[in-house]
């Protein structure tokens, strides 16, 4: 039996899996996020910590003999975040997670420090990345950073919590922007530009790779015949990518989320950040990736829906089974600006095109269409990069509307498989993980992709005639973006 956990932004979440990776039993517990100013984004690390041990007691009640007879346990978590560790291995302040703003100013002093890391590091420098923080706290609460000793990625800090261990894994470390991603190792460069050094850093190892053992104490609180070997793990995308068997050269999935992801496996280190494309090391030994993201992806027909006062359900049923027509209407799905092809923090989104003619149904339809044309803006910024897609499974929320995807398959051009059983998601992920840690097994026996429901193509008609739309909503960003310069808020 085997334990994947995966710590979420929103939540903290278990599965139990077996030997025939069938799930036996999950739990989950919710988290919150703090902002104690506009634009900034914390949790308490502890939080975590009684997060973990409730869901696990939970699982143990539940499932007593399963439990005892786990040996691996994998972890998945939220990117980015700077767990700050003074001498004694006490936090010091809240984490400052993926999600927070506060070090625009940062970026550019970062690469000013180290012209070189776009190359090295295989990303620009965005405000969400763990190494912008530590030049803030530096510049804004110098007694914590002087205080400072270690630092942590979320997962990290709940493995050391488990074992006592500083060790975390490649794809999760990539996402520091202190990682030399294509020598799988920290970058000296990338951590003197931020005043540190490898001492503070934990130990990297693959996401397949034994990396602690359980406390003893926490293996007799929860029932474990013996002390469960931790896997390295994965950062959630990656820990997603494992779960949907995509670790192999080419194999590639999109993410229908609040926000919006494109990944595609690479044998090879392959910047190209100009695109606003990550380049990050995957979870599984000698493999990357490179990944587009669109930041307000279903959360955009989730914002819709408040403003109507419907469900998102109500809104899709007021639409046909299938789209014979774009909408008239454009929309711009920039609610908390865009990451792929601009790298836009201050854009933000709106309707053009409204009439004293427009109906709901065409609004809705164009929230579907611009969430859409963003897809498409980053399969060409992929294909800029080196990798041209010509098909994906889709997975996340909005994967549930067939309507939907239909939509993707015409904007994007892609063949998307829809899953039968959907996806299990990052804590699955883990748990194979956890499994191949303990059995030594090859990634690609114990990574088998799910069974797919039905795989929708692009209908050349359609393909067509979202030609002009598509041009006139990669014409608005640069309107919009003047006009919100010219006139500030």
């Amino acid at each position: 039996m085997f334990v994947g956990l995966d710590l979420g932004t929103s939540s903290l979440k278990a599965v139990l899996v077996d030997d025939r990776q069938q799930v036996v039993a999950s739990h989950a517990h919710p988290l919150r996020v703090t902002s104690p100013q506009p634009g900034w984004s914390e949790q308490a690390p502890q939080d975590w910590w009684e997060a973990l041990l409730l869901t696990m007691d939970a699982l143990a009640a539940a499932n007593p003999r399963e439990m005892a007879q786990v040996v691996g346990i994998g972890l998945s978590g939220q990117q980015h975040g700077a767990v700050l560790l003074g001498a004694d291995g006490g936090v010091l302040r809240p984490c400052i997670l993926w999600n927070d703003l506060r070090s625009v100013a940062q970026c550019a002093e970062f690469e000013r420090r180290f012209p070189y890391s776009r190359q090295v590091c295989g990303n620009i420098a965005m405000p969400g990345f763990t190494a912008l923080k530590l030049i803030w706290v530096a510049e804004h609460e110098p007694e914590v950073f002087a205080a400072t000793r270690h630092v942590l990625l979320p997962k990290a800090w709940l493995r050391y919590r488990m074992t006592g261990e500083m060790i975390d894994d490649m794809s999760d470390a990539a996402g520091s922007l202190w990682l030399d991603v294509g020598g799988r190792c920290w970058s000296d460069a990338a951590l003197a530009a931020t005043g540190l050094g490898r001492d503070a850093m934990p130990a990297v190892v693959e996401g397949t790779a034994r990396a602690g053992l359980l406390h003893a104490d926490l293996a007799r609180r929860w029932g474990m015949k013996d002390r469960p070997v931790l896997a390295g793990g994965a950062g959630d995308n990656a820990a997603g990518a494992v779960g949907l068997g995509a670790v192999q050269a080419g194999s590639s999935f999109l993410s229908l989320g609040t926000s919006g992801v494109l990944w595609v496996t690479t044998d090879r280190f392959r910047p190209h950040p100009q695109g606003g494309i990550h380049a990050f090391c995957h979870a599984v030994p000698a493999t990357w990736h490179q990944m587009g993201v669109t930041l307000s992806a279903a959360s955009s027909l989730a914002w819709w829906a408040r403003v109507t006062g419907m469900t998102e359900t109500a809104l899709l049923a007021e639409l046909p089974p299938e789209i014979t027509r774009p909408s008239p209407v454009m929309f711009l799905p920039y609610l908390s600006g865009e990451r792929t092809p601009h790298n836009d923090g201050q854009i933000r989104g709106g309707f053009a095109g409204l009439s004293d003619a427009t109906t709901r149904a065409e609004m809705t339809q164009a929230v579907l269409e611009g969430v859409a044309f963003s897809f498409r803006d980053v399969v060409d910024a992929l294909a800029d990069a080196g990798s041209e897609l010509h098909d994906a499974d889709v997975i996340g929320g909005g994967s549930h509307s067939r309507l939907w995807v239909s939509i993707l398959a015409n904007v994007t051009g892609l063949a998307l498989h829809r899953l039968a059983h959907g996806a299990q998601g990052g804590a699955f992920g883990a748990a194979r993980l956890a499994r191949i840690a303990v059995t030594d097994e090859a990634v690609s026996a114990v990574c088998q992709p799910p069974q797919r429901e039905e795989t929708l193509v692009p209908d050349a008609g359609m393909a067509q005639a979202y030609a002009a739309p598509l041009a006139r909503y990669r014409a608005l960003y640069p309107a919009l973006r003047g006009a919100m310069a010219a006139c500030p808020a």
